[in-house]
Formats: structure tokens, sequence, C-alpha cells
């Protein structure tokens, strides 16, 4: 059984899915994907991913990208049990539901604001900024009377949205304002296997691109 998974470290989605591979317990064959080099662009990747994005899985031939059908795929499949993706109607629901506001809300935002800025060059815009404040607001909501994003449980709604809030954290964003989001963040790091080495040392990765982007 080959489980190929084309990634770049960076990048916050890759991040998610190999962070979930690690919880989950199954290995990943990785490929390094040079977007620079346009390998993602090249007819074999196409065959695989016409969309040409990064995370992609291909699992003995089944092909799947964005990292939240991912994760969610990885989980049902080869999860030991369903601590991490629940079955249980209301419980998963409500996983999804942190999915979906992450691909939505909190990431779309933390992009909305930072990628121009990292790939025009354009000036931060404060309305954006604001957007992402309130995007935290909700999630510091969320975590009022749960210990983790969707209940009392890490699940794999917890690897995708630490995958966002690492990445704007590390850029300078202050999530000391969300007393909640700042206690979970700081739990969850201690807990998710293998954070330090995929997560935070991506991160540093992303960072270091982003910093090298905007002095050009």
């Amino acid at each position: 059984m080959t489980i190929d998974f084309y990634y770049v470290p960076a990048s916050s989605p890759c991040r998610t899915v190999l962070l979930a591979a690690k919880a989950i317990g199954v290995d990943l064959n990785l490929k390094l994907t040079n977007l620079m080099a346009g390998e993602h662009l090249k007819p074999e990747f196409l065959k695989i991913n016409p969309q040409h994005t990064v995370p992609t899985l291909n699992d003995n031939g089944f092909s799947l990208w964005e990292s939240r059908a991912i994760i969610g795929y990885l989980a049902d499949k080869y999860g030991k049990d369903d601590t991490l993706y629940p079955k249980d109607p209301k419980k998963r629901a409500l996983v999804n539901q942190r999915l979906y506001f992450d691909i939505g809300t909190l990431y779309q935002r933390f992009g909305d604001y930072y990628y121009p800025i990292m790939f025009a060059k354009a000036p931060g815009d404060p309305e954006k900024m604001k957007k992402i404040e309130e995007a935290f607001q909700f999630l510091d909501k969320f975590l009022e009377e749960h210990d983790f994003v969707a209940g009392s449980d890490l699940t794999i709604a917890d690897l995708s949205i630490i995958s966002t809030v690492s990445t704007a954290e590390i850029l300078g964003f202050d999530i000391s304002k969300y007393p909640n989001v700042a206690k979970w963040f700081e739990k969850s790091k201690k807990i998710i296997p293998g954070y330090d080495e995929i997560n935070h040392a991506g991160c540093l990765k992303f960072k270091e691109m982003y910093d090298n982007l905007i002095k050009k």
C-alpha cells in the first residue's frame, strides 16, 4: 500500500494533512512539490489533480485534494477509532462546521489580508485586518465552554485550525487578545503528535518565505 502525498512544507493546508496522518498513524509517501519550478503543472500531476493544487493525495489510484477533505478521508479509512472524526451525526456535524469555518472564514480572511502583502507588495488593509480579528473573536467564542474547537476531544478540526492560527501567529498576529484561543493553542501544541517537527518547522519556513518576498 502506497499513499503518495504531494506537498509543500510551508503550506498551512499541507501541514494540516501531515498532522492528521501523524495523529491517525498512517504513513504517507512524501513527494515534495516544487511549485516555483512548475512541477504541479506537469502532465503527470494534472492527471492526478486537474486543479494543480497542493496538498494532493493519491491513495493507490484514488486521488483527492483540498486538505479538509483529505483529513476526513484519512480519519474515516485509517483511523483506529472515531475520536478524531466522530461518527455520531451531531458530533461530526460540529467538526464539519468548524472545518468549513476554517476554510470559509478564518483561513480565508488570513489569506485576504496577508497574501496581497506577500505576493503583490500591497500595504496592509486595516479593514481586512478587522475581518481577521472578527474571525478570531468567533473562534474565541467557540472555545468558551469547550477544551477543543469542536467539543471535549481533539479532532481533525483542531488540526486544521491550529495550522491557520499558528501561521497567523508566526507573522506577528497577537492571539493573546483572545484568551480562550491562546489557552487552547498552548494546550494543543503540547498534545498534537509531531507538532514541533511538522507544524512549527513549517511555520518557520513560511515566515522565511514571507520575509524574503516582502523584501524583494
